[in-house]
């Protein structure tokens, strides 16, 4: 009996399995018999336990995520901070600039104030602030004609368009430097000034404003009556306007195809695939590298 059971044993089988096989073929039973025994009573617990494992699975409930959360990270972030203007920097215009280039430097156009905010607030920001100099509310002149100035007054009510102060001594006009008004309340904000005016004269007054400056200032055309700022800011190796308008970026910068030489391209700045290693270094060709190192 123990040498039988020794034997089973060895060959995997649990000790219970066999002490049952032995107490109902008996002590003198023959090995070959026991195995098949053995065999027959192992083949029929596999399929008793793959019967009660489909029947488990049937009912289970999947705990994983559900297909909406399964999406790529990129794009539920990107539906998340589209809808959250939380992440959106506040917007600073130049409301003088903006309508003198839709008046295509001839005359006031408050219709190119609207338009350029109506553009942000289709992106979904809140915060948005117009300066224009108190004198334009007055008659428009020959000299200074200004067209569509109800549009002036619909903005100050609704707490967009700020008037800069400006008053007459002696008959002669005294305005306050709208401008200064403009970079002061964007420095502050941690915003972004919309204009094509470069500010030399404040970058000069402090190195701050200066810096700031280079790198919030968003410039845009006008094509007839649309209003397009540039989708690349702050160059062509810069953030994206969105990554630009946004105070965390969310949107991968690099969309485009990878450069199928990499490391070996000799192409340079002027690759039109993306390089990975060129992220934060200045975008030179071999022959531009080679100039430079024969220099040195």
């Amino acid at each position: 009996y123990q040498a039988k059971m020794d034997f089973a044993l060895k060959l995997g089988y649990a000790g219970d399995q066999i002490q049952a096989v032995l107490n109902k073929l008996g002590a003198d039973a023959l090995i070959n018999d026991i195995l098949a025994e053995l065999v027959r009573l192992g083949n029929k617990s596999e399929s008793e336990g793959q019967s009660s494992a489909s029947s488990t699975t049937s009912t289970l409930v999947p705990r994983g995520p559900c297909p909406k959360e399964m999406a790529s990270p990129e794009l539920s972030l990107e539906d998340e901070v589209v809808d959250n203007s939380d992440n959106l920097r506040p917007i600073v215009i130049d409301g003088s600039n903006v309508a003198m280039s839709h008046g295509n430097k001839e005359g006031f156009s408050c219709r190119g104030i609207q338009l350029a905010v109506d553009w942000f607030l289709e992106k979904g920001h809140k915060d948005i602030t117009v300066f224009v100099p108190a004198w334009r509310k007055e008659q428009s002149r020959p000299d200074a004609p200004i067209t569509d100035q109800e549009i002036l007054r619909k903005l100050e009510k609704e707490k967009i368009l700020v008037f800069t102060p400006s008053r007459r001594v002696q008959g002669r006009r005294v305005v306050c430097y709208d401008d200064r008004f403009i970079v002061k309340l964007a420095y502050d904000s941690d915003g972004i000034i919309v204009s094509n005016d470069n500010y030399r004269d404040l970058q000069n007054e402090k190195p701050e404003w200066k810096k700031f400056i280079e790198e919030r200032l968003l410039m845009y055309s006008f094509v007839n009556d649309k209003f397009m700022p540039p989708d690349d800011p702050l160059g062509r190796h810069g953030p994206s306007l969105e990554n630009f308008l946004r105070k965390r970026p969310v949107i991968p910068e690099h969309k485009k195809q990878p450069c199928p030489y990499g490391k070996k391209c000799t192409y340079g700045h002027k690759c039109k695939y993306y390089h990975p290693e060129r992220a934060n270094q200045p975008q030179r060709s071999v022959a531009d590298e080679l100039r430079i190192s024969a220099k040195l």
